[in-house]
Order: structure tokens, then C-alpha cells, then sequence
């Protein structure tokens, strides 16, 4: 059919037939010109309720090589190996570990002499805090125990106590051990375990240093000053000492070892104790 101008006119379309239901099909849409003279131009079509009309499509990049994620290179030689699990801490060891000892023994054990040697030769930091030493501080007004254990003495015992107790808490909270030395008696509480765990804290390790007799008397006749005690007094603290034994507590009974072979052995205990700590 052609009208006044002598265009073709497009076939007419099958009644209830449009767009809207599929005529022309979508995919095949009837070719767009200009429209014919003294033709009005065509409406677009109308786009359905809720109809999205489809996402450009682009052509795809170039795959990537084997050998590559994206623009990061792989190593070459195969699949790289997932990662496994993170590797096991090392265990920890007396000799190594951020720790607090308390070692424990009577006048002449060699308390100091170990302490000091164990902590010269640990592979962290380490700090000695001997209990004699911070109790002499006190130069003018000093109460010497060997004159007589009093109301004094104990104020000043336990006021260096709680010095060194502060003094550890400070060395551990900056990562540094710390090993304590004291003659603590098994039968008198007041100046017992219990004022330096309170001090310390709970972590404390405590060991026991206590040679045979005749060695304490030995060493003792070595010393000088008020470190210097009678053989009396001597016997008698060291008897009192004996009361370690069944505690529960780790002994060394370095009356045949150096001072480095007591170092050594004391490493082993604490290993031990890191492990288990002792009831106390």
C-alpha cells in the first residue's frame, strides 16, 4: 500500500498486537530511517513497568597470562604452597623467661653469690634484688636483727619487704626479671611467704638453697660487719631452715656445687616450676 506520496506504508500489524506484547520481537527491533515526507515521526516505543533496560555490554580484556593474579607476577616454579599454621611458641624456660624468683635460704646458703651469678648470665634482662641490702638503706636509726628481733627490727624488715616487692613489680612491668634473696623462716608467718607473694604477686617462684651445716658455719666465718654472725646463731637458723623440707617447696643442697653449678641446677627447677608451679 502507498499513500499520496508514493511511500510504502509498513505492513499493518496484527490487532492486539505491539511492543508491549512481543511485535516486532524485542530482539529484532523494525529499522529506524528517517521518517518518509509528509510522514509525522515515529513515538518511541513504550518501555514496560518495572523494565530495566539491559546493562551495556562490553567486550571482555585480555585473559590473563598462567603465570599472573591480576598485575601481580606469581613466582615461577608451580602453585605457591598455601600458607600452614602459624608455627608453635617455644617453651618457655627458666633460663629465658620474664619471671620472679625468690630464693630462699639461711645466713651463708651463698643466696646472694647464686643470685647474682644467675642473673649475670640470663639471656634476657635481668635484675638482683637482695633483702639485706635494701633493709641497710637505713643508716642512721638501723635495727640490727642480731641485737635482737623486736618491734623495730620487724617495722624495718617489713618496710624494706614491701620496697623490694615494689621494686620487682616495677622490673616485670617493664619486661625485666627479677631474682629476690631472703632468709625466709618456715615457722614464722609474720616474716613468711606470704608478705612477699602479697608484695610480688602470685607469680613468684620460690626456691630453697640450703647446704649442709658445716658449710653454712664455714661461710659464715668468712664474712665481715653485721653480716658476721655467731656460730650459734648460725645453727640456729639453719635448723629452723629444715622445716622447708615436706613443704613442697624445690630444695638445692649446694654443699658440693660452685656457684655456677647451683646457677645451672636452679635454671633446671624453675623450668620445672614454669611448668608447674609449687603449692605455697
Amino acid at each position: 500500500m502507498q499513500h499520496a506520496g508514493g511511500s510504502p506504508l509498513p505492513p499493518p500489524r496484527p490487532a492486539g498486537h505491539g511492543p508491549a506484547f512481543g511485535w516486532p520481537p524485542a530482539a529484532h527491533p523494525a529499522p529506524q530511517g528517517p521518517p518518509s515526507p509528509g510522514m509525522p515521526p515515529r513515538a518511541p516505543a513504550p518501555v514496560p513497568p518495572g523494565h530495566q533496560p539491559p546493562a551495556p555490554h562490553h567486550p571482555a580484556g585480555p585473559v590473563p597470562a598462567p603465570d599472573a593474579t591480576g598485575h601481580v607476577p606469581l613466582p615461577p616454579g608451580g602453585p605457591v604452597a598455601a600458607a600452614g599454621a602459624p608455627p608453635a611458641p617455644a617453651p618457655r624456660d627458666g633460663g629465658t623467661a620474664t619471671l620472679a624468683v625468690l630464693l630462699i635460704g639461711p645466713a651463708g646458703a651463698g643466696k646472694t653469690s647464686v643470685a647474682k651469678y644467675w642473673a649475670d648470665h640470663r639471656r634476657v634482662p635481668t635484675a638482683h634484688i637482695s633483702l639485706d641490702d635494701v633493709r641497710e638503706w637505713v643508716r642512721s636509726g638501723f635495727a640490727d636483727p642480731q641485737s635482737g628481733w623486736n618491734d623495730n627490727s620487724e617495722a624495718q624488715y617489713r618496710l624494706a619487704r614491701r620496697t623490694c616487692g615494689f621494686a620487682a613489680r616495677n622490673f616485670l612491668a617493664n619486661g625485666i626479671s627479677c631474682i629476690l634473696d631472703d632468709a625466709v623462716f618456715p615457722d614464722r608467718p609474720v616474716v613468711g611467704l606470704g608478705g612477699w607473694k602479697r608484695h610480688v604477686g602470685p607469680g613468684l617462684l620460690p626456691v630453697v638453697l640450703l647446704p649442709g651445716l658445716d658449710i653454712v658455719l664455714e661461710r659464715n666465718a668468712e664474712r665481715s660487719g653485721n653480716r658476721r654472725l655467731t656460730d650459734e646463731e648460725v645453727a640456729r637458723i639453719h635448723g629452723r631452715m629444715a622445716g622447708w623440707y615436706g613443704s613442697g617447696l624445690p630444695i638445692i643442697d649446694n654443699s658440693q656445687l660452685t656457684i655456677p653449678e647451683t646457677a645451672h641446677l636452679l635454671n633446671d627447677l624453675l623450668t620445672r616450676a614454669i611448668a608447674s608451679p609449687p603449692p605455697w
